[in-house]
């Protein structure tokens, strides 16, 4: 007879575990569900909303609409992807309550989420591997340049390429999260890139064009 290892199970057949024994009572269940996704509900949050003292108190609503919706969680789509649209409805109502506009936070687009991989991060590390002062102030130039370009994109857009390009999601997930179509998920985020290039790509040639 075969025996299961007890670490094969997929982080899907983990999070679904912890699912049923919170429903089942098991408060500590729910506790590492928030352990394991808190920073990046967070850092979702924190690339909507410009005011960075909310975003703590939106993660924290998001945990407590979810324990709310839990046993409603059927595992027909991932865990983190519910929870994702959790959040970002939850952080649309706050912003609308509030009368703001959603907007991304520059030290989000810069990385500023810790220690997890962020890809923006990743990009600036590699715009500033030579540090002169000629190119730090590049890098700043084209970081601000995207992020105003994401600033400016609707609401729709700016979601869609953020948790494409920053999250990693895939288009079925994004569908899931942002409850539309995925072919409307591939012209948001195709749409978004083109506006963003408008307004970098110029910058990026510019900068080619130097010699330092």
């Amino acid at each position: 007879m075969t025996r299961t290892p007890p670490d094969s199970a997929s982080p899907a057949d983990t999070d679904l575990m912890l699912v049923e024994r919170t429903v089942a009572g098991d408060q500590k269940a729910f506790e590492l569900l928030v352990i394991k996704y808190q920073r990046r509900i967070e850092r979702l949050i924190g690339r909507m909303v410009r005011d960075t003292d909310l975003v703590q108190d939106i993660a924290q609503e998001t945990f407590i609409r979810a324990y709310r919706a839990l046993a409603q969680f059927r595992g027909e789509a991932q865990f983190y992807t519910w929870l994702y649209r959790i959040a970002v409805n939850t952080a649309k109502k706050a912003l609308v309550d509030l009368k703001r506009d959603p907007l991304v936070s520059e030290t989000a687009l810069r990385g500023g989420g810790g220690d997890d991989e962020d890809e923006t991060s990743a990009v600036e590390n590699e715009l500033t591997t030579a540090e002169t002062p000629e190119t730090v102030l590049a890098a700043k130039e084209i970081a601000a340049a995207v992020n105003s370009a994401m600033e400016s994109l609707p609401d729709e857009l700016r979601q869609a390429v953020t948790l494409r390009e920053i999250e990693g999601l895939s288009y079925e997930e994004i569908a899931e999260v942002m409850n539309c179509p995925i072919g409307t998920v591939r012209s948001r985020i195709f749409r978004a890139r083109e506006a963003i290039s408008v307004k970098v790509k110029p910058m990026l040639e510019n900068q080619s064009g130097k010699r330092w």
